[in-house]
């Protein structure tokens, strides 16, 4: 009975601590409903006078990037803003043929009159933060705005998001993510549903409320002041976006978000692509738990609702290790059920659990009602898409676990870019770009054989116990089977 009962405790802790995220997620869907009401009315530039018009400098860190370095470019030229208050650092890591075309393109727009800089590294230390770091060293500007190569900002996007910086406590403002290619296949649409949860409840709910939120590492700006005094960008977690926020927070600079202003990138459309993003930001998230846990705990600043909402952000990756314990202890639980009577009583109030999937169904509703509307239809279509996201997250459950694994244990690995595509239409060929991985991850077997293990969870419905089997978890398994599936195959068929 020893180990039916480390399975039972196990597998009820990994509930709880779900249970406790799906409430906190409720928690942050109220603050986000409330925020509706609010019409904040705050202080702002006023960027017709040309005195209360502040230097910016505009930050591209890049590397290797043909596919999109002349669209990020063109495209950054275009800002609207006095030229004489704007700079712009082409921050380039790159290692390949674009480093000349990107000088020779930087050249064309400075004879346009543009203040833009080309600026090349020996060595990659600190990655994309070493990057920012030593452009910020040389940087004009006293906000610092932020850009990743696949993002395209709107012409009036200064226009629309420095004015709120006339706040001196403000050290950040961060805009909302758009989707150039949402709807490109099952991957990038599963993508952008995550995304577009995460930069609605999560981010409106904990900044409407005064809680910690986290730059995302692009399409924000900061006060250059609120770097160097949070310490300036360290390269020492995988995550240096949320590293940086937490200290500046930590030290009482406040953040601005946007929900209105989008700002459009593009979504990784090789799954190799996206298992290297996930990898990035779980295994990060994990490294700034904990760089920062006790930071948290014993700060004087913040309320023990911030500290509580901002331990559970930085644990948000650390979710997928307790999705893969609770499927992966289902079956063991399926046999224990049908086997000890006298634990009924235990499983019928574990059912009671069934409730976080209620609570995250309602909260992932609101933000999918904003973006498609109401009505029977789009209801419809959600309730198909949020079976398919849940799916393939689960799926993803392993990959994504055993990077945060990796970061809570401390152990160190290279800042994986995600390789761009530039490409939007689902016959458009990405089989020729020289940047993504042609090797098939070693993690791809077990998902493989994992997709077989919830197939036998399945078949087990149909035998376990003398009453015709048990079907309880039938649909859990279900969806295991084909998020596992669908992760093993689409890996396997892009031989990534």
């Amino acid at each position: 009975m020893i180990l039916e009962t480390t399975i039972i405790i196990l597998y009820s802790t990994a509930l709880l601590l779900i249970f406790m995220y799906a409430l906190a997620q409720l928690n942050l869907l109220f603050n986000y409903l409330g925020s509706k009401k609010n019409d904040e009315d705050c202080e702002r530039f006023d960027l017709s006078n040309p005195e209360e018009v502040p230097y910016v400098t505009i930050q591209l860190p890049v590397y290797n990037e043909m596919y999109v370095m002349e669209r990020l470019l063109d495209n950054i030229s275009k800002i609207e803003y006095p030229k004489n208050k704007l700079e712009i650092q082409v921050l380039d890591d790159s290692t390949d043929e674009t480093v000349e075309s990107t000088r020779l393109h930087v050249e064309r727009l400075q004879a346009t009159g543009l203040d833009i800089k080309h600026m090349t590294r020996t060595n990659r230390k600190g990655f994309k933060a070493g990057a920012l770091k030593e452009g910020l060293k040389v940087a004009k500007g006293e906000f610092i705005a932020i850009f990743d190569s696949d993002f395209l900002p709107q012409p009036d996007w200064l226009k629309r998001t420095i004015p709120y910086f006339k706040d001196n406590r403000i050290g950040v403002v961060q805009t909302r993510w758009g989707h150039l290619n949402r709807n490109y296949s099952i991957l990038t649409r599963i993508q952008a549903f995550a995304l577009d949860a995460h930069f609605t409840l999560e981010q409106v709910g904990r900044n409407s409320k005064g809680h910690f939120i986290n730059f995302n590492g692009t399409a924000g700006v900061w006060r250059k002041s609120c770097i160097i005094d949070a310490g300036n960008w360290e390269g020492d977690t995988l995550t240096e976006d949320l590293d940086l926020s937490y200290r500046a927070q930590l030290k009482n600079w406040k953040f601005k978000y946007l929900e209105d202003v989008q700002t459009p990138a593009e979504l990784p459309i090789v799954i190799s692509a996206a298992r290297s993003q996930q990898f990035r930001w779980n295994k990060g998230g994990a490294e700034n738990f904990r760089k920062m846990l006790w930071r948290v705990l014993k700060s004087h600043n913040i309320s023990a609702k911030t500290k509580a909402h901002g331990l559970l952000h930085l644990l948000n990756s650390t979710m997928f290790l307790s999705i893969l314990v609770v499927a992966v202890l289902s079956i063991p639980m399926l046999y224990i059920k049908n086997e000890y009577e006298h634990l009924k009583p235990y499983f019928f109030a574990m059912s009671f659990f069934v409730v976080s999937t209620i609570i995250f169904f309602i909260c992932y509703w609101f933000m999918y009602r904003d973006i498609y509307g109401k009505g029977i239809k789009n209801f419809i279509g959600y309730i198909g898409m949020f079976f398919v996201f849940f799916s393939i997250a689960m799926g993803f459950s392993l990959h994504n676990s055993i990077a945060v694994l990796e970061g809570h244990f401390g152990k160190k690995s290279e800042f994986v870019r995600t390789p761009k595509f530039n490409i939007s239409k689902l016959k458009e060929s990405w089989k020729k770009n020289k940047y993504i991985k042609r090797t098939i991850s070693k993690h791809v077997v077990f998902e493989g054989l994992l997709m077989l293990y919830f197939g036998f969870g399945m078949y087990s419905a149909f035998v376990v116990g003398n009453q015709g089997g048990d079907f309880g978890l039938f649909p859990f398994h279900l969806m295991l089977f084909v998020g596992f599936g669908y992760v093993f195959f689409k890996s396997i068929a892009s031989k990534v």
